[in-house]
């Protein structure tokens, strides 16, 4: 959903009732456990965060804040959307001018020991959302005590202003992957 301005706080409320209910619009659910879709672009990003538990905690805890969202184009709205399954997230970008509200639900959490511990989410797009795919944010702490975050995703264009302006959508996308990795390295740093 597209807007001029900033959309206040009652038309994201609306919004985010709008989509409670509403399905995925991808076939895939769940795909970035193991074998990727064909028929997606596939976006793989990573950084290392740092080394060690208090980095792998501070890490930890951003994701569950979703602050490698916090980045002044894009937000997740409300900032205090729980991090569990079902969830609905509504996500906030503003770009050339223009709002915009996406809708994603949470499809799976984990949280693994062995044989690296990891923490992370992966979450799904809604029926109104500009894009239709999976993405899944991943921290790692490695045997060799290096932290790192991983961002895993397949997406393509669902509307035909995304798929008119493929160009700009992908860079978007380059873009709000390098500004989280920025954003998690000041976060743990």
């Amino acid at each position: 959903m597209f807007f001029l301005k900033r959309p206040t706080n009652v038309q994201i409320s609306r919004f985010i009732l709008s989509q409670r209910d509403s399905p995925f619009s991808y076939a895939e659910v769940g795909a970035t456990r193991e074998d990727l879709p064909g028929g997606y672009i596939i976006d793989r990003n990573r950084v290392k965060l740092g080394r060690g538990e208090e980095v792998f905690k501070r890490a930890v805890a951003a994701i569950k804040d979703w602050r490698q969202f916090d980045l002044g184009w894009v937000n997740v709205v409300p900032s205090v959307t729980p991090l569990e399954v079902g969830a609905v997230v509504t996500v906030l970008t503003r770009q050339l001018g223009l709002w915009s509200l996406n809708a994603c639900r949470v499809v799976y959490l984990f949280d693994e020991t062995v044989p690296v511990r990891k923490f992370g989410f992966a979450y799904g797009t809604l029926a109104d959302h500009v894009e239709q795919g999976e993405e899944r944010f991943t921290i790692e702490w490695h045997p060799n005590d290096e932290v790192w975050y991983d961002i895993l995703a397949f997406s393509r264009p669902k509307m035909l202003i995304v798929k008119l302006g493929f160009p700009l959508t992908r860079a978007l996308q380059k873009r709000f992957a390098r500004d989280s990795k920025r954003r998690m390295v000041s976060v743990c740093s």
